[in-house]
């Protein structure tokens, strides 16, 4: 989820739930996006080897489970909440963990006050609240979020109140050039994202 587009959303779900596929997982990617570019990425790609459902609705929260049958996990793809607040907030309702995908740069980092705010309002709503945690996307280099200058973003979003991710996701073309094509998340830092969500499944 974000406030924005462009921030990486999709591209973190479809990966996400292939890493979630290769671990032995059986999941459902759903696609709260108008947009539906999620499902669009799978029927160029020949599909993909989980089911993919276009559900951008604002009662998602209520219909996911329809879809579920024996599926061990879901993924959704939220659209920006600056146009669709509705089908975000449902989303948020029905996720156990929100996952904010943020690139390192000051303006991107200027703008993710006001999440914090949805954030609340949302978790009023649910029976239990869910997590939620920031994953550095489009990181300068393998090592930045600890060394380098974008170091300084996780220091920023935890001043803030954000939980940050320990997994980070490098600027690469394999992945800033793969909407459309076959994914194979073997060996990428989306293996090591998904086996960090699983941990903390199972540590909640």
């Amino acid at each position: 989820m974000n406030l924005k587009p462009g921030v990486g959303k999709t591209t973190s779900a479809v990966w996400l739930a292939h890493a979630l596929y290769e671990s032995g997982m059986s999941p459902l990617l759903v696609d709260g996006d108008p947009a539906a570019s999620a499902l669009r990425w799978s029927e160029l790609a020949n599909g993909f080897p989980f089911p993919v459902i276009a559900l951008p609705v604002g009662d998602i929260h209520r219909r996911v489970n329809d879809f579920l049958g024996d599926r061990q996990a879901v993924v959704l793809d939220a659209p920006q909440l600056e146009d669709h607040p509705r089908i975000a907030r449902s989303i948020m309702r029905y996720a156990d963990e929100w996952i904010v995908p943020v690139t390192p740069a000051p303006i991107e980092l200027d703008r993710m006050a006001p999440i914090l705010g949805e954030m609340a309002d949302v978790q009023s709503l649910r029976a239990e609240p869910a997590r939620s945690a920031v994953l550095l996307n489009r990181t300068n280099r393998p090592d930045a979020t600890r060394t380098g200058p974008d170091a300084d973003a996780r220091e920023a979003l935890t001043e803030r109140g954000f939980e940050v991710l320990d997994t980070h996701i490098a600027r690469l073309d394999l992945y800033a050039q793969s909407f459309g094509n076959p994914v194979q998340a073997k060996g990428s830092a989306y293996m090591d994202f998904a086996e960090e969500l699983i941990k903390r499944q199972d540590e909640a």
